[in-house]
């Protein structure tokens, strides 16, 4: 007879745990944030200990509190995906991608209407995290993050390769009609558009660009690509962008690709999923969906940079 918390209480604990929040808590589960204080103090009175501890106007985990919700929250996820594989096959299933934020928006959401056309028992829920070093806790099916896929690289996963990635120079059709690049020196006195989630973006280009004395160069910094791509596209200045996620706008004629031949490699993008979980068919069924639009000829040859040598680095 196993002698379990109770559960609701536990419920409660791993979600209040999870947001850093009772009131994040209480919005999520719909309950009030007095319900939840009360579900909090069952569970710490059945374990014989305080599971926060108050900070200004926050209730905050205790370390070893912190560590029992992340374990919890891997239990609750292995239940759904167990109740999920035990349930009628018309039965509508929810999958649940955690992605990057970039990645989402411009390759991965562009997609899905081809994966639902031969899986429409199978809705797909896209959750973004705005750094490529998210920890993989729970609340996700299948994880998508920059990586490589050795055995070891992610404990307790499996991961698949799903896109390689390449950096070039993008720009707004507008604004090279008023100021073209014809070769990388006609760069000088354009504004420079960086990323701080994307660091080492200009360097590694201006070095393959022959011109490091540039790095020096003032820039206008965004707190994510997303933003940054967005003030690229409305002729604020030059960027330096990952192409297979830009396919959709260079297609567009939204952005453009001026110096196709100078290219910046990065490490890839890999889907994550726990070990565990392989046995489930709708699970592997999407990340060999994932894996083979990654490989797709559209996404590596049918662009302006195809053919032309690329310049290897694995700075970020």
């Amino acid at each position: 007879m196993r002698r379990l918390p109770p559960l609701n209480a536990l419920r409660v604990f791993e979600v209040a745990a999870r947001t850093g929040s009772y009131a994040a808590a209480a919005a999520e589960l719909g309950l009030t944030h007095g319900a939840v204080s009360r579900h909090v103090a069952t569970l710490e009175a059945w374990l014989g200990q305080p599971l926060f501890r108050r900070d200004g106007r926050r209730m905050v985990a205790t370390p070893i509190a912190a560590m029992f919700a992340d374990e919890v929250g891997h239990a609750f996820d292995r239940v759904t995906r167990a109740a999920e594989a035990c349930g009628r096959p018309t039965t509508r299933r929810i999958l649940r991608v955690s992605a990057p934020t970039s990645f989402a928006m411009r390759w991965l959401i562009p997609r899905l209407d081809c994966f639902h056309a031969d899986h429409p028992h199978v809705e797909v829920v896209v959750g973004t995290v705005s750094t490529l070093l998210e920890d993989l806790r729970g609340g996700f099916d299948i994880a998508i993050r920059r990586g490589i896929a050795g055995e070891r690289a992610w404990p307790g996963h499996r991961a698949v390769p799903v896109l390689d990635d390449i950096d070039t120079l993008i720009a707004s059709p507008a604004l090279l009609e008023r100021r073209p690049i014809w070769t990388p020196a006609d760069i000088e006195g354009h504004v420079l558009l960086a990323s701080e989630t994307r660091t080492g973006d200009w360097i590694d280009w201006l070095d393959a660009a022959g011109l490091p004395h540039l790095v020096g160069h003032p820039r206008q910094t965004f707190d994510h690509f997303f933003v940054t791509r967005q003030a690229v596209e409305d002729g604020l200045g030059i960027g330096i962008g990952p192409l297979p996620m830009l396919e959709i706008d260079i297609a567009a004629g939204k952005l453009v690709a001026p110096l196709p031949k100078i290219q910046v490699r990065r490490t890839g993008y890999v889907a994550i999923i726990p070990e565990h979980a392989e046995r489930v068919p709708i699970l592997s069924s999407f990340v060999d969906w994932l894996a083979g639009q990654g490989q797709r000829p559209d996404d590596h040859h049918a662009n302006p940079m195809a053919g032309f040598r690329s310049v290897d680095s694995s700075s970020e």
